[in-house]
Order: C-alpha cells, then structure tokens, then sequence
C-alpha cells in the first residue's frame, strides 16, 4: 500500500459471524473474509462497532483476528480494533492483536469517562509506543462522548505509527484542515461521506455497508480515480437509499447487516444481546434495497 493509503481505498468493517448457539464461528469468518477480498475489498476492520466488539471476550478478538489474518493472507491487510475505555487494557488488546497477525490496529479515544484532550492524546500515544504495527485513530464522538479535535490529531500525527484516522466526526472543516496539514491518511466511516471526503483528499473508506455492496462502493472511487466525477456521483447517489436503510433507519449497522448477509446466504449468524436481530418488515425492507441496488447499478453484487 503506498504512504497516501496506508490501508488500502476500500476498506470493509467486517461483521463477526457467529454460530446459531451464539459461539464464534471462525469457519465462517474466514468465509466471509475471503468473499470480501473477492469482493475488492483492500482490507477488513474487526472487532469494530459492526463486529460487536463490546461483546466478544479478549479472546475471541484475538482468535478472529488471527483466522482472518491467516485467510487473508497478503491479498488484503487485516486491521483489529482495540478500543476500550482503560488505556492498560487497550494497551494488552492492541499487543495481542499484533500477536495474532494485524496488519493494523483501530483506536477510538476513550469512552465514557469522557477524559480531557491530553489525556485523549496520551492514552493515544501509550498504544502506539507499546506495538509495531501503525494505528488507525477513530474519532466517533457519537459512541464515545467525546471527539479527538483536529489540534490533537495535527500533534498526534507526528508519531511514527500514527498513520490514519477513521473520520465519523461528521465535521469536514477540521477533518479538511488535517488532511492539509499532515500526513495522516483519512478514511470515512460514513457511508454519506464516501466521495465527498475522497474529493478532499481523503484516502477511502471503512464502510458497514461494503459487507454487503462493496464491489458498488468500490465502484465510486474508481470512477473518481478515472476522472469520471459526474459518474462518481451518479454512482453514490444509487447507493444511498441502501446505506441510509442499513444506517440511518433506527437499526445498529451490525444489525443491518447480519439480517442482509444472511438473506443473501453469506455468513453472519445472530447478533448478540442486547442487540436483538431484524424484524422481518425490516429485514424484508433492507433486501428490497439491496435488489434495487444491484438492479440500477446494473450488476451483480453478490
């Protein structure tokens, strides 16, 4: 990958597949994981909020990332979230990760305890010295209650394994003002925001929605990347309805998610308490869009 796309363009946040009785299904995972590459996916994030992260032992993380690694092999790159609210415990998420083969790690500023800027900037900087491997920050203040601010991601990017940032901030005056003044790599993590921060210098994308359409997703980068920028929007403006149902309509991404895999006969299995699965009105609703999708887009996406 080059030093502008450290991870890749397209990047999917891979849900966890489990098995009926709730265990993890690594089978299923590396299934899932390698439909994904052939998909066009450049790497896959697990163990974020789409993986269920807050559910899953310290162990299951670790087994997943290493399955997944292991399939993947070097057609992709595996990055592992390690996100948690206590820094020692992030700190021993983020060695084991890199233990189990992650290519990279995704960090969320501490949740909850909602600390201040330096401490976010500490807590940030105690994970990237205690590995080898350069980190994804994540800045959703939306499940964390509290942002990384510009000013902290422009000192953040002086270390060496600070690299990229997952942007769900929903703020593209500071997001535009790092990715001018740094080198940080920018991903969206909002479907919405795919192209308008691509156009903006921003890397790719970590998207929920390519679990299921990333061959579409996809799609909108590369016509960006051939000059064709009114085709680019044509092609994000077909996808929104769909994301919009997966990510907007009152469901948890994992939850969208899992009811479409599953319809569509892929891996995912249940989701885990307290997360409850899709009624069939909305599962029918979100394979409705799906089709729609791949009817107007013209090809297959399965």
């Amino acid at each position: 990958m080059s030093s502008s796309r450290p991870f890749g363009r397209a990047l999917c946040a891979m849900v966890t597949p489990f098995s009926d009785d709730g265990s993890l299904d690594l089978d299923g995972a590396r299934k899932l994981a390698a439909q994904l590459v052939d998909d066009g996916c450049d790497g896959l994030v697990l163990s974020g909020t789409t993986g269920e992260s807050p559910t899953t032992s310290d162990a299951e993380k670790a087994a997943l990332v290493r399955a997944v690694a292991e399939e993947v092999g070097d057609r992709a790159v595996t990055v592992a979230g390690v996100g948690t609210a206590d820094t020692r415990h992030t700190v021993a998420l983020a060695r084991e990760a890199e233990r189990a083969g992650a290519d990279g790690l995704l960090v969320t500023a501490p949740y909850y305890s909602r600390p201040p800027q330096p401490a976010i900037e500490a807590h940030l900087r105690r994970v990237a010295d205690a590995v080898g491997v350069p980190l994804m920050l994540y800045d959703i203040p939306g499940r964390t209650g509290v942002r990384i601010e510009p000013e902290t991601m422009l000192r953040l990017a002086d270390h060496p394994r600070v690299v990229a940032v997952k942007d769900c901030a929903y703020d593209l005056l500071g997001t535009t003002k790092v990715i001018a003044g740094s080198g940080l790599a920018y991903y969206s993590g909002c479907e919405e925001t795919n192209l308008p921060l691509y156009a903006v210098g921003g890397a790719g994308f970590v998207s929920t929605v390519a679990n299921v359409a990333a061959p579409h997703l996809r799609a909108v980068l590369d016509a960006y990347d051939a000059g064709e920028t009114a085709r680019a929007a044509r092609l994000s403006h077909l996808a929104l309805p769909l994301s919009e149902a997966m990510m907007a309509a009152g469901l948890p991404g994992a939850v969208t998610a899992k009811a479409l895999l599953g319809a569509l006969g892929r891996p995912a299995g249940p989701v885990r308490e307290p997360l409850q699965p899709a009624g069939r009105e909305a599962a029918d609703g979100l394979l409705e869009e799906y089709r729609r999708l791949e009817r107007a887009a013209g090809q297959s996406l399965v």
